[in-house]
């Protein structure tokens, strides 16, 4: 048996019908030239199910004491595992267009796992047009975190398109043939023993610890408005439309990019990557908010999960910490804007500096252990920690494979809760970025807006960093020349 961490449990603890805890994907491949689309599904789900000893999660059951949760918590294997349940074939209706997946893709995401089962579940899904297919799985959040995911899918594809899997890439021993080709690290000094009891571990490990007392003084600091740019939890988080209760009811839409077009944005702003994603989110929430007549005074926060987990660590259901980035959202200038937001994500990351993995994972608890109580209280909404979810997963920079068949797009499906009624979450594929984002069905409406606006955001900051192509300009009269007329199409 494994014993769920404090944080894994939380995702436990906090779910409800409204907000299911489980993340997601909805990955699209391209068929082998040549394959019957139903056969080759057909094989695809047989080999899924091909299994000997299962890789945790996906044989082991949830299992609780007379506490129930708030009790120890194990994973142990199912004795009676029924791989039809868990593993699904699906068409969709004509004419098979992505907005079909889309809407399929939302209202399975908007339903809870059975507890009584091993929390997972992979559909298989056909109909779609030019000869692609589509994936999506969900597993619960308490059983894995976006890197974990990622390992999971890079352990099941290859960038031989002639390569095939003997096994399920759900099986122990195709996990142990992946792990074989990582370089040995490590594993993390952090273990479930160490979070049974938080008080009793900060007692432990951090009385007189300089990290702590440096965190503490950040905390005071941030409150009196002496902190900089550091942005916390709950402080200066404004109300909106974005903050309200949820229903269970989904809405998920997806688009790319591409990777080199974000980076040099990121590159013109001396900034990074993911300074550039989030000024691009940034001004997308802007605009829909302004369109919507909501924009409020105060910026908008995000919080933007950190991963702590060692190199070499590929274990861990969950080691990922976060920081509270301002948005910006109040400045109109792009330019301006995108400063506002590097400064902040320094000031977070500068925050847990010099603090072990384990101490920031502890300080991370600490920060969202308000959030948890105020969740069954009902007053998320009314006291939001932070306004958004933007988390930027690295994925696989090269063209893959899965028996044959060419990924073509990998979206995360993530979670939404009360007071957070909209996640964005984003990852790297080949030369791509894909985004996925899902929300409240009720609480946002036409959240499908906000990929246009991702557009034109991205847009404004090539404009404002100089790398939009100047348009040529016209001709003199003198030398004008007379043009025909355009021909009739």
């Amino acid at each position: 048996m494994n014993k769920l961490g404090a944080l894994d449990k939380g995702f436990l603890l906090t779910e409800t019908r409204e907000t299911p805890m489980h993340v997601g994907g909805v990955s699209l491949y391209t068929l082998p030239k040549g394959v019957n689309e139903q056969e080759f599904l057909h094989d695809l789900a047989h080999n899924l199910r091909d299994v000997d000893t299962f890789l945790p999660p996906f044989g082991d059951l949830l299992k609780t004491g007379p506490l129930g949760l708030a009790g120890p918590a194990y994973w142990e294997p199912d004795p009676a595992l029924d791989l039809d349940y868990h593993i699904r074939h699906s068409a969709l209706p004509g004419p098979g267009r992505y907005r079909e997946l889309f809407n399929l893709v939302s209202r399975l995401h908007g339903t809870l796992l059975d507890r009584h089962r091993p929390l997972w579940e992979t559909h298989l899904i056909e109909g779609l047009q030019n000869r692609q297919f589509a994936v999506y799985s969900k597993t619960h959040h308490a059983a894995v975190d976006g890197a974990r995911s990622m390992h999971l899918a890079r352990s099941m594809l290859s960038a031989d398109p002639k390569a095939r899997l003997p096994e399920s890439p759900m099986s122990l021993t195709a996990w142990e043939r992946y792990r074989a080709t990582l370089p040995h690290k490590g594993q993390s000094d952090f273990s479930d023993a160490e979070i049974r009891n938080v008080s009793e571990v900060l007692k432990a490990r951090f009385d007189t610890s300089k990290h702590v007392f440096g965190a503490v003084k950040q905390f005071a600091q941030a409150w009196t408005g002496r902190g900089g740019a550091l942005t916390l939890p709950f402080m200066k988080v404004p109300r909106s439309s974005l903050n309200t209760s949820v229903d269970g009811a989904r809405r998920f839409v997806a688009q790319s990019w591409s990777f080199a077009r974000i980076r040099a944005v990121g590159k013109a702003f001396d900034g990074t990557f993911n300074d550039a994603v989030l000024a691009m989110c940034a001004g997308a929430l802007r605009r829909y908010l302004e369109t919507h007549a909501e924009l409020p005074e105060e910026s908008l926060k995000a919080m933007v999960p950190v991963s702590i987990r060692q190199e070499g660590d590929i274990d861990s259901s969950n080691a990922v910490a976060s920081i509270n980035a301002d948005l910006a959202t109040n400045i109109k200038d792009p330019a301006r804007r995108f400063v506002k937001i590097q400064e902040s994500v320094k000031a977070g990351r500068a925050f847990y500096k010099s603090m072990s993995p384990a101490e920031i994972q502890l300080i991370t608890l600490t920060m969202a252990a308000p959030a948890m109580l105020l969740m069954p209280l009902g007053l998320a909404s009314r006291i939001p920690a932070f306004n958004t979810v933007i988390s930027n997963v690295p994925g696989i920079l090269e063209p893959m494979y899965w028996n044959g068949a060419r990924l073509d797009g990998s979206y995360p499906v993530s979670i939404v809760t009360d007071g957070v009624a909209v996640n964005i979450t984003l990852l790297t594929n080949d030369k791509n970025v894909d985004f996925g984002i899902v929300a409240c069905r009720r609480s946002v409406p036409q959240v499908q807006r906000l990929i246009d606006y991702m557009e034109d955001s991205l847009v404004e900051l090539e404009d404002a960093a100089g790398l939009t192509k100047p348009k040529p300009k016209p001709k003199s009269a003198s030398r004008k020349k007379t043009a025909s007329k355009p021909k009739k199409q």
